[in-house]
């Protein structure tokens, strides 16, 4: 359908770029991507221009492409999302052009499912248990143009970059263990339970020790219109300024609040902070992330048990954990803390952060009937 519409010769075609990972998959996207989705997306008359994301120094690249692109597709994992997500976040900041970033917020993106894990696909896709069509279904969700707002998670140190995230940050012994299913694989289906009772012959229980700091959720401000007014005719703006000018009376500078701050010391077996991407909700009238403290009197059974349930919802928060919506947070760890976080599945050395949420930062393309799925459930 897409391949047989006439485009006219005056019509410039929308210009598409996207971000691939040859190394997603263990070495077979490029072929999945060429075999699978080029062909739709050439069919539908976009110029595409692929960029590989296996050299360094790729930001200023970047850059350049995305003020000249319609539409930005990752075609790979989480760890390629991420990549791309914090390369061009990155090339914004330096910038420190409003504009542009106010452009980029704006540029909708597509999502290809390439990788071993890839946790957006969750929420944009329905669930399919056939790659191939996994694949094409996201490709075509991407030219039918129905787009969803997710939010952003900013995690700073205090010396490093800040990274962004778009699922979340996950730090105990249950990511811990997680990291080392692949190191069973000779077990087959039981690797994933060997990795976790293995882990529990370690210090039992094992605590984790922070403090933690956070604001509640805010209001959500309305949505701006996509179509903006016709700006109105000189005399009449001159005659509202004026207007303005003299009847308007002097300000008063008013007094800022303090922000009001909750803290909270914790021993936890892990914890999680995530956005609400998994469960969008897009009426809701507040914007929060969930930050679960999951309680470390687990016993090792349990570990076990549930060790397979974050293996496929990572950020579950199980029954007995304390539970909190935060627009923002600092975590202080204790000097001499080791171990890693997990962002996004992907690992980075464990420090004290502070995580703000960036509300509906981004736009992604989704398929119609998962849109039509969240607007169903917010009216229920």
């Amino acid at each position: 359908a897409f391949g047989n519409q006439l485009i006219p010769s005056s019509m410039p075609l929308k210009k598409a770029t996207v971000f691939l990972n040859p190394a997603a998959c263990k070495g077979k996207a490029r072929n999945l991507f060429e075999k699978n989705a080029a062909p739709i997306l050439h069919l539908s008359g976009l110029d595409v221009t692929v960029v590989k994301t296996d050299y360094e120094g790729q930001a200023k690249k970047l850059l350049e492409l995305m003020e000249t692109t319609d539409l930005i597709i990752i075609a790979g994992g989480d760890g390629t999302v991420q990549e791309v997500l914090q390369e061009l976040f990155d090339a914004n900041v330096n910038l420190l052009s409003s504009c542009v970033q106010a452009l980029f917020s704006k540029i909708p993106i597509g999502f290809i499912p390439l990788g071993k894990t890839c946790t957006l696909s969750h929420t944009l896709y329905p669930e399919s248990t056939n790659q191939v069509q996994h694949i094409t279904n996201a490709t075509l969700a991407i030219l039918k143009g129905e787009t969803v707002p997710l939010d952003v998670l900013q995690i700073k140190g205090e010396k490093e970059q800040p990274v962004f995230a778009v699922t979340g940050l996950r730090w105990g012994s249950y990511r811990d263990a997680g990291v080392k299913v692949s190191k069973y694989w000779y077990l087959g289906p039981l690797k994933t339970k060997a990795a976790h009772f293995f882990s529990t012959f370690k210090e039992w229980p094992q605590k984790h020790q922070a403090a933690l700091m956070y604001l509640g959720p805010t209001e959500r401000p309305p949505e701006e219109p996509e179509e903006k007014p016709s700006r109105p005719p000189l005399y009449v703006r001159l005659y509202r300024r004026l207007w303005l000018y003299w009847s308007s009376p002097p300000k008063v500078p008013q007094e800022v609040t303090p922000e009001d701050w909750e803290e909270l010391k914790l021993s936890t077996i892990e914890l999680s902070i995530a956005t609400r991407n998994r469960q969008l909700n897009l009426t809701r009238t507040e914007d929060f992330m969930d930050i679960c403290i999951e309680a470390d009197t687990v016993s090792k059974g349990q570990f076990v048990n549930r060790g397979s349930q974050k293996m496929c919802d990572p950020h579950m928060c199980p029954e007995g954990s304390q539970c909190i919506q935060a627009s923002r947070c600092i975590l202080q760890l204790p000097e001499g803390t080791e171990g890693s976080f997990g962002i996004d599945n992907e690992e980075y050395e464990a420090m004290p952060v502070e995580v703000k949420l960036l509300p509906r930062k981004l736009r992604f393309f989704c398929d119609p009937r998962m849109r039509e799925q969240m607007l169903h459930a917010a009216v229920q």
